[in-house]
């Protein structure tokens, strides 16, 4: 029976169910709220992208029909080939013509429909089917006719007709006749001079006649194909043809050969120069130019070699780069042609002068090989003595010719503001090698190459020197245009003086002569304070060098000789001295240290000289320390000072290290002391802790192997001296240094008695006092802790 509740009951019940209910739907859409925020929130999922097809439809589109278009070829070739004999002559001419008229015929209702693709193919197969044509025509009907020579009918022929095919209304829009046609096109003159039986000159001018017309298409065609077919065809036919002509120019041992070679030169250059100038405002203007400048050059050059002398190769050469110059003043000329002829001749002037380069090395580098035979005695000309076992170059004569001209070039030819200064710099160095190299080409006598270099070195110093300041300055360039000039001289004149100095090492006379003369040129030329920090180090060097000589000359010792030396370093440091803060200052010091080095290694072989030598150094480096900027320079002149005591003791055969560390303590306490006086902050372990181990380490080594008493007694007498002194004076140094020398010298003296000892004692005492000596330091190994924290204190507090 189902139990029904009263009204109110169920009234209640259901109130309670709809709250229930409320709160559910409430819970529900605050929970949708926060999902559709966190969805607007969050970013849009990347759309998955359909898959990238790898051969998109155009592309599969070609590959077929190229497929088809190589297959349908093999398949007539095949025919043609090996099922051309089944037929009769008039089966051969009906197949092998309906087929090729047919392959011609199709892309016109093609290019109707818009099929280009495939008219493209088609036509492709109607090329290929002429050339089998061609071919089958000469093996059936004209079996007897030379196979070059019908070659190169054919390949015309065919070049007339894939042309005419391709320019026909109904078949302009096919791109491949035009460039297939200019292909075939580069064969007919190559093959009639081959089956001609032409000289190479022949073939030569097929191929530049060639590379002639298909220059003229790649400038006048219109359609790209074209004008890429043809630019190949030119380049790869004229550089074959150029690269030809070059070599028949190269080998030309008649004037008759020279001059066809060089008629087939001027047309590869007439090729290039026309198409530089249909070409303005291209890139390839410029690099067309300069070729057509070098071929003109190798053609003038070329033809003038057979009836020239070898040595006049190169010069005749440069001529004609040089008369490329005059293209820059005609007024007619395009500027890309100028700028082309003027590059060049550049590059005909660098390779003139880089065939230069052998003879004047040789002449600059070549007398440094005297340098093993000073003063074996004077060549017989000027090229012997730069020569020695180096061989001359051949057909050299002329090599002055050509610098003095390239020279003149840069002088007469460069009138730009900014490039002006960089070709009077060339110029210089240019005539500087032309008077170098005059000599040895014209085998002078030794002594008047020794005045033509000493004449360079000398004009370059002054001019250097009086190279002009105040010139007029254009408008945007640097301030200074002149500082070049000036730094060439000066390294022109370095250069030849080294050169100059080398080659005078041949003979005694003429070693003394060229060294004073270059000191006393350039100690002239440091009193121009901008050469100064390269001359006057100059000038002390040839000093050294002469002060050797000297001594070589005088028949001296080289330690007597290395008192004339230090006469360098007494002159550097005076100088210095008085140059104060100038640029020229630390070059002069550094040079007069490299001459008391030399100085020293020359009188090392005589140590009492050699004593005297390092005390004159110290002289001089104390002098140097006096100056207030130079105050570290005292160490080096102290460490002389020592150096000249221990090499004096011992030369004397002193074997007392006291003697040795004595001079080096009393100097460093005395040092020290003085700087505890100035600065009485200063670390005693600073002012005297050197000075204190410099004597009392080493005599403490010596007195532990001494066997008498005398070293050891004073030694623990001069130890406890000091080790009171530091008491006294609450200085660590001199404490703790003079203890422990104090201790371990009484320990030395100890040890013979500690010995005896131990051998009375027996085998277990040892360990057992050992072992007691642990046990009362771990009993009062907090009271040893405190009177170690205290004895640090009081050493802490002390100075």
């Amino acid at each position: 029976m189902t139990h029904i509740p009263p009204p109110a009951e169920e009234l209640r019940l259901l109130d309670a169910e709809l709250w229930h209910l409320d709160a559910r739907r409430a819970q529900l859409l605050t929970r949708r709220a926060w999902l559709i925020a966190a969805l607007h929130q969050a970013p849009p999922p990347a759309p998955v992208a359909p898959p990238r097809p790898e051969a998109p439809a155009p592309r599969v589109q070609n590959v077929l029909l190229l497929l088809g278009g190589v297959l349908l070829t093999i398949a007539a070739m095949v025919f043609t080939l090996v099922s051309w004999g089944h037929l009769g002559i008039a089966g051969r001419a009906v197949v092998l013509g309906a087929v090729t008229l047919a392959a011609l015929a199709a892309p016109v209702p093609l290019l109707k429909r818009g099929l280009r693709s495939t008219a493209e193919s088609v036509a492709g197969l109607g090329l290929a089917l002429t050339v089998l044509d061609a071919y089958a025509l000469h093996e059936v009907a004209l079996p007897e006719v030379d196979g070059t020579g019908y070659a190169a009918l054919a390949s015309a022929a065919l070049a007339v007709l894939w042309a005419g095919y391709g320019l026909l209304p109904t078949t302009s829009d096919l791109r491949l006749p035009l460039p297939a046609a200019l292909a075939s096109a580069q064969l007919p003159l190559l093959l009639w001079s081959l089956a001609a039986d032409a000289v190479p000159y022949g073939v030569t001018a097929a191929l530049l006649v060639t590379a002639a017309f298909d220059t003229g298409v790649a400038l006048r065609a219109t359609a790209r194909s074209v004008r890429i077919a043809a630019t190949v065809g030119a380049y790869g036919t004229g550089a074959w043809g150029v690269l030809a002509a070059g070599w028949l120019s190269w080998t030309a041992t008649g004037t008759s050969a020279a001059a066809r070679a060089a008629a087939l030169l001027l047309l590869g250059a007439a090729i290039a120069l026309g198409a530089a100038w249909r070409s303005q405002g291209e890139q390839r203007a410029v690099p067309l130019a300069v070729t057509a400048g070098l071929l003109t050059v190798a053609a003038f050059g070329g033809a003038a070699r057979p009836v020239l002398p070898e040595a006049w190769t190169v010069p005749v050469h440069l001529a004609c780069g040089i008369a490329l110059l005059a293209a820059m003043r005609a007024g007619r000329l395009p500027e890309a042609v100028r700028h082309g002829f003027a590059w060049a001749s550049g590059a005909v002037q660098a390779l003139a002068l880089l065939w230069t380069l052998p003879v004047v090395t040789l002449a600059v580098l070549g007398p440094v090989g005297w340098a093993e035979r000073a003063w074996a005695g004077t060549p017989s000309d000027a090229r012997a003595a730069v020569t020695l076992d180096a061989p001359w170059p051949q057909h050299a004569e002329t090599v002055p010719v050509v610098l003095a001209a390239v020279a003149a070039v840069l002088v007469l030819a460069v009138r730009d503001a900014v490039w002006r200064p960089r070709a009077l710099c060339g110029a210089s160095g240019l005539t500087w090698a032309t008077v170098i190299v005059l000599p040895s080409v014209l085998e002078l006598p030794y002594a008047m190459g020794l005045l033509a270099q000493g004449t360079v070195a000398a004009g370059a110093l002054g001019g250097a020197v009086h190279v002009r300041r105040g010139a007029a300055v254009p408008t945007g360039t640097p301030s200074r245009p002149l500082v070049p000039t000036r730094l060439t001289a000066l390294v022109l004149a370095l250069v030849t003086s080294l050169s100059l100095t080398f080659l005078a090492l041949a003979s005694q006379a003429a070693t003394l002569t060229v060294l004073s003369i270059l000191t006393v040129l350039f100690a002239t030329a440091s009193w121009q304070s901008r050469l100064a920090p390269a001359t006057a180090p100059a000038a002390l060097a040839y000093a050294a060098a002469l002060a050797c000589a000297t001594g070589a000359a005088m028949d001296w010792q080289p330690s007597h000789t290395a008192l004339l030396v230090l006469a360098v370093p007494v002159a550097a440091a005076a100088l210095a001295a008085r140059l104060g803060g100038a640029p020229a200052t630390v070059p002069v010091e550094i040079t007069g240290a490299v001459a008391g080095l030399l100085a020293m290694g020359l009188a090392v072989t005589d140590p009492p000289l050699l004593a005297v030598v390092l005390a004159l150094g110290g002289v001089i480096a104390a002098g140097t320390a006096i100056r207030p900027d130079r105050r570290p320079v005292g160490y080096a002149a102290a460490a002389l000072f020592v150096l000249a005591t221990w090499v004096r003791l011992a030369a004397w055969e002193v074997e007392t290290p006291e003697a040795y560390t004595l001079p080096v303590t009393v100097p460093a306490l005395l040092v020290g002391a003085l700087r505890r006086r100035r600065d009485p902050q200063a670390s005693s372990w600073t002012a005297y802790g050197p000075g204190l181990a410099a004597t009392l380490v080493p005599s403490l080594v010596a007195a532990w192997g001494d066997a008498h008493w005398t070293r050891p007694l004073l030694l623990g007498v001069a130890a406890l001296l000091v080790t009171l002194l530091g008491a006294r004076h609450h200085l660590q140094a001199p404490l703790l240094l003079g203890g422990w020398v104090l201790t371990l010298d009484a320990l030395h003296e100890l040890a013979p008695y500690l010995v005896q000892v131990t051998d009375a004692l027996p085998r277990w005492v040892p360990p057992a006092l050992a072992g007691l000596l642990l046990l009362a330091l771990g009993a009062t190994y907090e009271q040893r802790l405190r009177d170690v924290r205290r004895v640090r204190e009081v050493l802490g507090k002390m100075n």
